[in-house]
């Protein structure tokens, strides 16, 4: 269930907007789009998770990212830029396994890996937002969360971040941040 939760949270932070892009590009409907997603994003999730579980330089680069995500959001001026100044290494770690992400969706459903490519490339910053999100609302230390996040996968029994390691706040923001 903590895989669809994660596709829920991009679906949600789509909007209509966006969703009806991603339609347009796939030559589908609404469900078509939300569908492809779903399995984009599943597909990713699950890419994040083998990297940062594996050893060497590809594993140490997707728990650096999910570290540099989890920080305090930046305040004021720092926030410039669409607020995704913070997401440099996680963006580069997310371009990194859209091309085999691609092919592995284009293989599942039909769809030609370029429109696969297209549709990762449009997922990026929502992905990043929604982990973001996603750290703040799993009990970042000392922090006070981003504006906007949510409570609702807090509670005041929750280990924090940092109590588990950084392996538990992977955990958290991919697949078991909310429950």
């Amino acid at each position: 269930m903590s895989e669809s939760s994660i596709q829920d949270d991009v679906l949600g932070e789509l909007g209509p907007d966006r969703l009806t892009e991603i339609a347009s590009l796939l030559g589908t409907d609404e469900n078509g789009a939300k569908e492809t997603v779903a399995t984009t994003v599943g597909a990713m999730t699950g890419g994040l998770q083998q990297q940062a579980a594996a050893g060497g330089d590809d594993g140490n680069e997707v728990r650096q990212a999910f570290a540099e995500v989890a920080e305090p959001p930046l305040q004021g001026v720092a926030t410039l830029g669409g607020g995704l100044l913070g997401g440099g290494l996680m963006a580069g770690v997310l371009a990194k396994v859209s091309k085999p992400v691609a092919a592995a969706v284009s293989k599942k459903t039909g769809i030609p890996a370029p429109t696969v490519a297209r549709v990762i490339e449009l997922l990026i910053p929502v992905l990043l937002a929604v982990f973001a999100k996603r750290a703040a609302d799993t009990g970042n230390p000392g922090g006070t969360g981003a504006p906007g996040s949510t409570a609702s996968g807090t509670t005041p029994g929750a280990a924090p971040a940092s109590g588990g390691g950084l392996g538990d706040l992977l955990g958290q923001i991919l697949g078991g941040g909310k429950k």
